[in-house]
Order: C-alpha cells, then structure tokens, then sequence
C-alpha cells in the first residue's frame, strides 16, 4: 500500500522480504529475499538506495545505527525507533517527558507482579513482553501471582501495567519530516476482538473536542521528542474519568489509519512517502463526515473472490483491499473501506461487506 502511494510520484522502490509471498513482494518489481536480521544482508540491499523506511518496526536497532554510520538514511532513525520495539524504553521516555500513560514498572518474577499489583489497586494487572509482541500477543492480563509465570518464560524483560478502566480505545496518527513539517489526521475510534483491531471509526463519534485536540497534540509532541520521520501511530486508552493514557506505539502506517486511503485527502501511506523523502506533506483532513474501516479476517472460506460480485454490486462505494495472503482462520487478509454522512449506514455498510468477504454470512 506504501508502494501503490508512491506510484503516481514516480517513486520507485526497493523491497527486502522474507519470502516471495509477502503481500508487497508481489508487486513491487525489485525484491531481494533476505533477513532482515542480518547486517550483510541489509548492508547490500541498502547499495543504491536514497532513503531506507519500514513496513515493521523489527530490524535490530544496532543494525541501523550501522547503516547510518555507513551514510545510509534511516526513516525513522534507530533513536526514534527504538520506542516501539522496546516498551520499557517506550515507557521511560514518554514518562520523561510528561505524557500520561497507565501505572506501570519492568518486574522480575511473579512475586514481584504481586508487589506491583499491592502497590496500586490490586490484581488484575496487564503483563507485556518489552519485544515483539503484537495484535495481543505478547500480552497478558492476569489475576494473580500464580498466573503470571508464561510472561517470563520468553526470557526477555517484562513490563507490568495497570489495568486502565476505559470507555474505548482510540488512535491519533500524525506524520513529520525532517524538516519538522507535521500534520495530524483526526483521531479515531478503535474497536478490537480477541486483541486484534476489527473496526475503526473515523473521526471518533461523540469525542469531546477539546480532548480530541489534546490528543493530537499529545501524538505531535511525541513525534517531535522522540525524532519521528514519517507516520506515527499513537494508540490510546479513553478512560471513564475522561483522561487519555498512551497505550502503544507504532511508526509506520498502521491499521488504525487505513481509513485515510479512501477517506482522507491525503493518506496515510502517502504522507509517509512524501515524509521519508522529505517533500511536503500533504492535506490529512477527511473527504467525507465519516469513514469506517473494518478488516478482513480469515475464517473457513478460502475463496474470497467470489463474494466480489455480491460486496461491488449491492455497495458501489464500497472499496476492498486485499492483501494477496493465504486464508487462515482469524488472520488479516484484507479491510474494506465505506464512507458517508450517516455513520450507521457507513458501520452497516462495512461490516456486511466484511462479514460477507470471511463468508460469515451469504446474503
């Protein structure tokens, strides 16, 4: 989707993969099949290329200080980027420069989970893995001491949070050059089952707007402090007594903005281009009053094709946008997008469209 956007720009585009299968090695014309672990590997993929940027945030940071001592640019840089591989760094840092986030410490073994649970409000508390984790893995919420031993046999660092009593999650997406050009879309509501993200609403309904430009402003600054170049999602938690916490970071396009592919005037995918390449960003307010993205989920029905004929004929709004991967049960394959004014009919729209697609249903 990144490639599709820089496209009508005539840029073009150098892609190291892990497999052929890849939904981007399927389209971009220069793909080198490599690990994106080794430094050699991506010492000779980075030969000719302008800019380097990501579509993951899990190359190995001092990898890309090496590359950058090399002369290579590096979008975001290994000092910005190390705040979404590594929660507790994340934390650390966003706690040092005032922005809210949940309760929280690194803890050593379960009875320290315990100890951390008695220094706040008891159990349950929220266990991470600092590294790797993703769409709710490499987290836990747990009730007790002796259910937090899983968390620790990964043999990496683990962060203990509180449990936040929220409303609802939501997502401010920003995007900054390196010349410190910045813009912010309009922050959106994230609905999630099973920990993975199933519906996003944009903007938020109901988002008082004075919070609404808090949180803009919160993701804005964290871009700034930490040096960001190019898109940044900033995940959040709306909590009952009406303040916002941090929950996550992502810096790259991320599926809470997928939406502005077809409902923003910019996307996120293309002022991500424009940012790593250091051009001016473009226009990130929305085409339409509301624009709801809902993914498209595997399940037990392989042939997803076929449902085209139905999805295009009843919605010619709609717009679908798979992803090449094989079906498998509860995996992204794809999202929808559907816009409009009345925010039911655009939910309905998108989630019979989805549902229709996993073939969930069949009329």
């Amino acid at each position: 989707m990144t490639h599709e956007a820089g496209i009508p720009l005539g840029i073009r585009f150098k892609l190291l993969s892990d497999t052929p299968q890849d939904s981007a090695a399927q389209v971009v014309g220069d793909v080198v099949i490599g690990d994106h672990r080794d430094l050699d590997t991506l010492r000779a993929f980075a030969r000719g290329c302008d800019v380097i940027t990501f579509d993951h945030e899990h190359v190995p940071i001092e990898h890309l200080r090496a590359l950058e001592a090399e002369g290579v640019p590096v979008r975001p840089g290994p000092d910005a980027l190390v705040h979404a591989q590594d929660k507790g760094v994340m934390r650390a840092r966003l706690q040092a420069i005032g922005v809210p986030c949940p309760r929280h410490r690194i803890v050593r073994d379960p009875a320290d989970v315990a100890a951390f649970a008695q220094e706040g409000d008891g159990f349950p508390v929220v266990l991470k893995t600092v590294r790797g984790g993703y769409d709710g893995k490499g987290v836990w919420v747990v009730g007790s001491a002796a259910e937090a031993a899983q968390p620790f046999l990964a043999g990496v660092p683990v962060l203990a949070e509180e449990k936040v009593d929220y409303v609802r999650e939501l997502a401010a997406n920003v995007v900054r050059s390196p010349h410190g050009q910045a813009v912010a879309y309009p922050v959106v509501e994230s609905r999630q089952v099973g920990g993975v993200c199933d519906t996003v609403i944009a903007p938020a309904p109901g988002l008082d707007e004075e919070l609404a430009l808090k949180a803009e402003e919160m993701a804005l600054t964290i871009a700034k402090e930490l040096g960001v170049v190019g898109h940044l999602a900033v995940e959040l938690f709306q909590t009952r007594d009406g303040r916002i916490l941090v929950n996550e970071l992502a810096m790259r396009p991320h599926n809470s903005g997928h939406w502005s592919q077809d409902g923003a005037v910019t996307s996120q995918f293309a002022n991500h281009v424009r940012a790593v390449l250091d051009l001016p960003l473009g226009d990130p307010r929305p085409r339409a009053p509301w624009t709801v993205m809902v993914n498209v989920l595997g399940g037990d029905y392989p042939d997803m094709y076929s449902a085209y004929l139905h999805c295009m004929a009843r919605d010619p709004q709609l717009k679908i946008h798979m992803y090449g991967k094989d079906v498998k049960p509860g995996r992204k394959v794809g999202h929808v997008n559907t816009y409009g004014d009345d925010l039911d009919d655009v939910l309905e729209r998108a989630r019979h469209a989805a549902a229709y697609l996993r073939g969930t249903i069949t009329e």
